[in-house]
């Protein structure tokens, strides 16, 4: 896929290119198109879903460590009981 996308994109370029002086602005309407086909997202929402990711990822945590100290709750009562 990626090939498929830097040899389309060469082409693009190279038309544009033999075009003359209007080139670059051919140029820079191809790349931002082939970027937007890739998906890509920009730095700032990247940096915001690393954050939501990092703050999820401390909940699970803190969420596995309160089942921990749940069941060995449960283990001591039930311990008790057997007793």
């Amino acid at each position: 896929m990626l090939q498929d996308f830097a040899q389309k994109l060469a082409k693009d370029i190279h038309s544009a290119m033999e075009q003359g002086p209007s080139a670059q602005s051919q140029i820079q309407q191809i790349i931002t198109s082939a970027v937007k086909r890739l998906n890509l997202v920009g730095r700032d929402e990247f940096d915001a879903q690393s954050i939501v990711l990092q703050r999820s990822r401390e909940k699970i945590d803190a969420l596995e460590q309160q089942i921990e100290e749940m069941q060995a709750q449960l283990e001591q009562l039930q311990s008790r009981q057997n007793d």
